[in-house]
């Protein structure tokens, strides 16, 4: 796999090189697990250490390797790792071989408590509720869950209307970790040029909790320079099935940056150190030109950022506060 080093600054010294759709996640024991779309998009791998910085050297394991053919076969794309009713959950994106671009959300769930070393069984696609009609009939990826009050949450990407389709966000309550509870609520569209470049594109949600907020960042566009990350919000105490209730941010919340030497960011998850610091780990490209599709250029490489508060309880993206420096 051809390997660019690109434009090196004192900020992009990357966490993990070429592991695009980042997911990190600590266990109730203090470990941190790592889990990401690796270039050949045909297997999903963990690694576990007991440091976030501990990741990048950390051995990574293959739990799952896709189908020679039919569902699972192809483009095996950003994969979560998720404890839920006390057992390992892992949400991902897969398609066919002989339909390349026929993308659903599966899930693998762990016999074990190990989840690098236990055996993983499919668990088949996300059901959705009995009163659903309409989801993952179309491209759906990009999954992620998370829980506030007591009930937990599923958010995902699908596409809708005909030609060059667009991209939008969902939400669903859960009924069981393989199952929806309510119909899919649409969360946000591409609104906005900065979400229209290229393509227009919501996708790859991720959840920031702060001081009774929730915090829903997201990535828009094509997956080349204008690739970014744009952000919702809403109280906790709201009811987070009404798109109503959620504040869309008007510009982006972190995109390219050729002084600092990222491009493309985009396709975030949160963790908290044992500190309570608030980590952002994301991927991005250390150059611009790519040659050919961008989704087959290896070179989107996972970076962390320690994410800041303004007084407002507004989380701030600064490529300054790069951990791996």
């Amino acid at each position: 796999m051809k390997k660019r080093n690109g434009i090196m600054t004192e900020y992009n010294k990357a966490l993990i090189e070429q592991r695009a759709d980042p997911y990190v996640m600590r266990a109730e024991d203090g470990r941190y697990y790592f889990t990401a779309s690796v270039p050949s998009y045909d297997r999903i791998v963990l690694r576990c250490a007991d440091r976030l910085e501990g990741l990048a050297d950390a051995t990574e394991v293959t739990i799952w390797k896709c189908h020679e053919e039919g569902n699972m076969s192809c483009h095996i794309w950003a994969p979560e790792l998720h404890y839920m009713d006390g057992e390992w959950y892992i949400y991902f994106a897969a398609s066919r071989q002989d339909d390349i671009w026929r993308l659903r959300p599966y899930i693998l769930r762990c016999e074990g408590q190990d989840p690098m070393k236990d055996a993983w069984v499919e668990m088949g696609k996300i059901q959705r509720s009995d009163d659903d009609i309409y989801s993952f009939r179309a491209f759906s990826l990009d999954a992620t869950v998370f829980q506030n009050k007591g009930k937990w949450y599923f958010v995902w990407a699908e596409k809708v209307s005909v030609g060059i389709q667009i991209s939008n966000l969902y939400i669903a309550e859960m009924e069981s970790p393989t199952k929806l509870k309510t119909a899919q609520v649409l969360l946000t569209t591409p609104d906005y040029v900065w979400e229209r470049r290229d393509i227009w594109v919501n996708e790859g949600p991720a959840v920031i909790k702060h001081n009774g907020k929730i915090f829903l960042t997201y990535s828009a566009s094509a997956t080349g320079e204008c690739y970014c990350m744009g952000m919702l919000s809403i109280g906790e105490d709201e009811d987070l099935l009404d798109p109503r209730a959620w504040k869309k941010e008007k510009q982006p919340v972190l995109s390219s940056d050729r002084e600092k030497g990222f491009y493309g960011p985009g396709h975030n998850s949160f963790v908290k150190l044992s500190d309570g610091t608030d980590v952002c780990v994301y991927h991005a490209r250390t150059y611009a030109e790519i040659e050919g599709d961008p989704l087959y250029d290896p070179n989107r490489h996972a970076f962390a950022m320690k994410v800041l508060w303004d007084e407002n309880g507004v989380p701030v993206f600064d490529y300054r506060n790069n951990l791996a420096q």
